[in-house]
């Protein structure tokens, strides 16, 4: 049976860069290329034997490292891999610590993203090279926030990114195509799982899935 691989990007030309490697990779694979949160959701539900999943950290609905942290807690016998054009030494130690079976930089040569998926495909973590020792020095997330987020349900999840997003209830229930009062026990829940009492409080919590400034690079000492 040809393995699944899921490509989610929202660059149509990064994701035939991602195919090509895969193909290369794996020749017989089938490719499912998805270019939001909300598509990815759809996508890992109607393909629940898929292989591994190839996810940018900024697609339209993700909050930083939030889609990883909800892949992970939604469906942990999925591997993802972040691909990034990220390639601050923090984000890749946040991204392993959050559950990724690697990093893949966007600035990697197609041959390296070609034997990368190879290697995650038999079951290691793939770094650059020399980024696993530098990365062992870097403090981890110890927030506890992640395990919260990765608690909710696939709906409550699109709900708290709306939210993140400044909608109203109503807005949020029409995207949705399902009532207010759904939407408000949703938040409710939503809520009472993050620990918060308020929107501003949710917003201000999801915010700390998002990707920081740091100086620590791959170039720097």
């Amino acid at each position: 049976m040809a393995q699944e691989i899921i490509i989610a990007d929202d660059h149509p030309l990064f994701r035939a860069a991602l195919k090509q490697a895969v193909n290369q990779a794996v020749p017989d694979a089938l490719t499912v290329e998805v270019e939001s949160i909300k598509s990815l959701q759809a996508v890992v539900e109607s393909h629940p034997d898929a292989d591994l999943v190839l996810l940018d950290l900024n697609m339209p609905g993700a909050h930083g490292f939030s889609g990883l942290v909800f892949m992970r807690g939604q469906y942990p016998g999925l591997p993802v891999v972040v691909v990034s054009g990220s390639e601050e030494l923090q984000v890749m130690r946040r991204s392993i610590d959050y559950g990724a079976s690697g990093f893949i930089p966007k600035s990697a040569p197609l041959p390296t993203i070609t034997q990368a998926i190879r290697n995650i495909l038999r079951g290691d973590i793939w770094l650059p090279e020399g980024v696993a020792e530098r990365i062992d020095r870097l403090q981890g997330d110890n927030t506890g926030f992640s395990e919260k987020l990765a608690s909710l349900t696939p709906q409550q999840f699109r709900v708290l990114g709306m939210l993140a997003e400044g909608l109203l209830n109503k807005q949020i229930a029409y995207d949705l195509e399902v009532s207010e009062a759904t939407i408000k026990a949703h938040i409710t829940a939503v809520f009472r799982k993050l620990g918060v009492r308020n929107r501003t409080q949710a917003v201000i919590a999801i915010q700390q899935m998002e990707i920081d400034p740091a100086d620590t690079s791959l170039s720097g000492s």
